[in-house]
Formats: structure tokens, sequence, C-alpha cells
């Protein structure tokens, strides 16, 4: 963002009138290019360019090794709340004696209560040993419902009681077995929402916010109608709730979108680098979607209260199947996304103007701003070459012309330089097959 504006300033009048006095002082001090800097422009200008985009694969590398594979390589369960029908002293013993730091059992009194507390997600699951049963929600959480079972049954047994019947008091439906239309239907807001507004933070910096916002909105609405449409009519992942889905990814987008927005005023063109920490490596990991935060290491376990992955995973759980925590939570956080980007988005503009000022001033540019403007002078070259070399040449009010054989001189003009880098214009001297184009005149 602050990049292209850098680029479109430099050598104007501003930047001229910076030459004498202070403004030259400062160029020759800090605002001069280094020795990287001075051999980098060398290289060929789009060579350039790819070169100062690739810290984003390797920003992608360095996230999935350090947010997935860091969160996945091991969960396991810890400090797993599950809710027990009477005293749990005595069965609590045995489980720190087995499953050190594994469950912490919660006394409920009665059974109304504790299978509450599960479908409402505050427990794992519950255990009632007067009935011998246990109750679990895995439209909640799938892999809870399938482990903690697993991992209780056998210490209930050394205690000396019968194993306990499980009850699954919110089974998944056919269409969604293990529980992941949620977690994927998270993904696809979040990276729709980020990435409307990196866009907008990478090509719209002069814009003002109505115009922003505008474009965060709708293209939000348009996101959550094709991605509702694809998740449920379409796929068949999602049986109803249409039009509720509809508004929650509308307006989970349009959140995420203004907190976007709002920073890309403060990191311009790499915007997404802070975007899809937040919003992506960081969100998924800790959003319960995949596992809950009971099995997850830190930090994402503490994560998982503020992320939107958890909002959003748990408010679409609410209205699918009418488990979890309810709407409030979520409506809460996406308030407060929603909020943080305005309050960046009015902060970040005044900050942006005025940084964007001193570079007029100054005459400031960026690597990659240079990098552009050597892309667009030889782009301007190359078109003249290959007309050239096809025989034509382009006039100043812009028609093509056809050039004499003997006034094309030799093709070969020593600009092809390095095999692998290019040459400083960047110019090709592979040869061409062509036969002269005949070109008729404009009437």
């Amino acid at each position: 963002m602050t990049d292209t504006t850098a680029g479109s300033t430099t050598g104007g009048s501003a930047g001229g009138a910076a030459d004498d006095g202070a403004g030259g002082a400062d160029r020759a001090g800090r605002a001069g290019p280094g020795r990287f800097r001075r051999w980098y422009s060398t290289l060929h200008p789009s060579l350039q360019l790819i070169g100062l985009q690739l810290w984003l694969p390797l920003f992608f590398i360095v996230g999935f090794c350090l947010c997935y594979i860091a969160a996945f390589h091991a969960p396991h369960p810890h400090d797993v709340p599950v809710a027990i029908v009477g005293s749990s002293s005595e069965l609590q013993t045995t489980l720190d004696e087995r499953l050190p730091g594994a469950i912490e059992l919660r006394s409920y009194d009665d059974v109304a209560e504790a299978r509450s507390a599960v479908t409402s997600g505050r427990v794992a699951v519950a255990y009632d040993p007067g009935d011998d049963a246990l109750y679990t929600a895995s439209a909640h959480q799938y892999q809870v419902a399938a482990l903690i079972p697993a991992m209780l049954t056998p210490v209930i047994e050394a205690e000396g009681a019968a194993a306990p019947a499980v009850t699954d008091l919110a089974p998944l439906p056919a269409y969604d077995e293990y529980g992941t239309v949620s977690l994927y239907l998270m993904l696809a807001w979040c990276i729709g929402g980020y990435m409307v507004a990196m866009f907008i933070g990478l090509m719209g910096a002069p814009l003002r916010h109505r115009t922003r916002t505008t474009v965060i909105v709708v293209g939000g609405a348009v996101i959550s109608l094709i991605t509702n449409l694809l998740a449920g009519p379409v796929v068949g992942a999602v049986q109803g709730h249409f039009l509720e889905l509809f508004l929650l990814g509308w307006g989970w987008i349009i959140a995420i979108g203004l907190a976007v927005n709002g920073i890309s005023y403060f990191v311009g063109r790499f915007v997404a680098l802070p975007a899809m920490i937040v919003f992506v490596f960081l969100s998924m990991p800790a959003s319960g979607g995949a596992y809950p935060s009971w099995f997850m290491p830190q930090p994402f376990a503490w994560l998982n209260n503020v992320v939107v992955g958890s909002g959003i995973t748990e408010m679409l759980k609410r209205a699918l199947y009418d488990v979890g925590p309810g709407y409030g939570r979520g409506l809460t956080m996406m308030l407060a996304y929603a909020v943080a980007g305005v309050v960046l988005m009015v902060t970040g503009k005044k900050w942006w103007e005025r940084r964007r000022i001193r570079r007029i001033v100054t005459g400031r540019t960026t690597m990659f701003a240079d990098a552009q403007n050597a892309n667009r002078d030889f782009l301007v070259a190359e078109r003249d070459e290959v007309l050239r070399r096809h025989g034509l040449v382009s006039t100043d009010t812009g028609t093509i012309n056809t050039v004499g054989v003997d006034e094309r001189g030799d093709l070969d003009d020593g600009t092809s330089g390095d095999m692998f880098l290019g040459s400083p214009g960047g110019l090709e001297d592979d040869t061409l097959e062509t036969r002269p184009i005949p070109t008729r005149p404009r009437r």
C-alpha cells in the first residue's frame, strides 16, 4: 500500500525540492540505498519483484511449522472437565494416580444438570455412578466423545463399578460424520474476510473509509452467500439453517475485514503477514474445531478464549446442532473485532497520511517501489523491442508503423547479460523466427 504510493511520487516536484538543503542531506544519510540494495537494483526488474515477494512462501513454511505442526503433532488431554453426579473424591484420587493431570472431575447434584453441562460444552462428558452411565455430545466435540469414555471406562472398572453405558446426547448426522463442517466453514469465512480486506489495503490506500467499508460489506455478503450455497444445497454438508448461517457468515466476514483493513494502514503490503497469523495460523488450531482446547498445548489452549475461530465454530455448532455455549460469547467476540478494526482505521489513516507526506518530501523510496518503477520502464522498453524485432515501431501518437528492412539494423544489441540474473535493462536477445508484419493505417 505505502510502497505503491511512494513509487508514484518518486521524482516529483516535492522530491526535487528536497534535493537542496536538509532534504538532500537526509537522502544522503539515512535514505541512501545500501550496498545490497544497489546490487539488487541491477537485476532483471521482474526478478527483483519476484525476490521481494519470496517472504510470503517463507512465512507460510514457518507459520505451518510453528502453528499447525506444533499444535497437532501430539495432542493429549490435560485438565479435561468431566461432570460426575455426586461425590468425586474417590474417583478423582484414582484418576490422578492412573491419568495424572488428564481429568478434572466436577461434582453436580443431579443428572439433568450434568447432562446440560455436556451439551453446553462446559464439560467434556458426564458420569452418573448411580445408573452406570456416561453422557457425551459428539456434535460438540467428536474427538472428546470418542476418547474420554475410552479413558474413563478402565478406571471406573478398576474401582469395582460396572462398565458404564455411553449415551450420545447430541449425535452427529450422517452428512457431517466427524463434525468437521463447522471447522471448514469457519476457515472459509476467515480466509474470505481477510483476503477482501488485504487486497483493499494493498491497492486501495487512498480510498475513503466509507468506500473501503462498502467493499468489505458487499464482499462479505457475496462470500457468505457462496460458501453457504456450496456447503448446503451443492455439497449437502449442511441441512437447512440457510438464512441463519448467511447472517452469521456475513457478520464475521465484516468483523474480520474491518480488523484487517485497520491493520493494513500500519503494515502496508505486508498486511498478509499479521492477517494470516491472527485469522488463520493461530485461529485454526486454537478454535477447538479440530481438537478441543483441553487437548491443545499452550499458547493455543489459552488462545481459544480470544481467536475468531473459536467464536465462529461455537456459533455454528449452536446453529446446526443446538450444542455449545450459545451465541452470546461469539457475538461479543465479533463486536470486539469490528470495534478494534474501526479504531485502527481511524488512527491508521492519519498515521499513513503523515508517513506518506514524509516520503514525498524526503524523496524516500522502498526496494519494492524501485522494482516496480524499473519493471514499468522495462515493460515499455520490451514492448518497443518486440515491435522492432517484428519490423514495427510505435510512434509518439500511439500508431504502429512498419520499419523498412534497411532501417531495422542488427537485432543482437548485446542486451542479454547474465543467463540467470538477466541484464541491467532486463531485455532478452532470443532469436525470433518471424516475418515482417504488414500494418494498415488507421481510418
